[in-house]
């Protein structure tokens, strides 16, 4: 399992790198935007990653509190799935927030627009750094029931940051994967192989935490072990 946790990691570096070239140097230059369209390589693929990981925390979270009365160790599982998604998601969605930063800049003339996508947007980061927080400030096992009940109303959020932009006319651009805009074949191809690796990529950084965490939690119940027999 170790040996396909890095073949699958070192995939994903190297469809990372080909993706970068992909979007920089083989896709042609958008006509309206020019050459500060090319963010759209990655900031499309690194924000279908941060609403698809938040889903993986929900259902993680939900088999938690299913679990944490009747099997502990299956819980114990969800509950470190669910811990290393949420902490995953919040690095994509932040890297998400930047990169639309950086292109709403020189694209609308300013930083930040208050429009429904990027509002619902940053109240999904908002909600799980919550959760984390609670996670590292609430003590004992509440802290798992109150950040997996955190994490069901984060997973509300998803859908609403998805169709935003179709609900509510704003700053924010119109579909263009789903919608009527129009990608040049050779735009299609570059994002879709940054978005494989970037799926890819999230995979594994979530897949490294689970294992980490699951470590962790080996290691207190030895010693809570070794306690209650001193």
């Amino acid at each position: 399992m170790k040996r396909f946790f890095w073949i699958w990691s070192a995939v994903a570096v190297a469809l990372l790198a080909y993706g970068f070239w992909q979007g920089m140097y083989v896709a042609p230059t958008e006509a309206t935007m020019g050459p500060i369209q090319r963010i759209f390589y990655w900031h499309v693929p690194i924000n279908i990653f941060a609403e698809i990981s938040p889903y993986v925390n929900m259902f993680a979270s939900i088999a938690y509190l299913l679990y944490r009365g009747k099997d502990m160790h299956k819980a114990m599982i969800a509950d470190a799935l669910a811990l290393a998604s949420a902490e995953v998601t919040v690095l994509f969605v932040s890297l998400g927030l930047m990169s639309g930063i950086l292109w709403g800049r020189p694209a609308w003339g300013i930083w930040w627009a208050w429009d429904a996508r990027t509002t619902t947007y940053l109240l999904l980061w908002l909600l799980y750094v919550s959760y984390l927080l609670v996670r590292r400030y609430t003590s004992g096992v509440q802290a798992y029931t109150l950040a997996a009940v955190l994490s069901v109303f984060a997973g509300i959020d998803v859908p609403i940051v998805y169709k935003s932009i179709s609900w509510w006319r704003t700053q924010h651009p119109a579909p263009v994967l789903t919608g009527d805009g129009y990608l040049d074949p050779d735009m299609k191809r570059a994002f879709a192989w940054n978005a494989l690796a970037w799926i890819m990529w999230g995979t594994s950084l979530v897949w490294a935490r689970y294992a980490i965490i699951r470590r962790e939690q080996k290691i207190r119940e030895s010693a809570a072990l070794e306690a209650m027999e001193a």
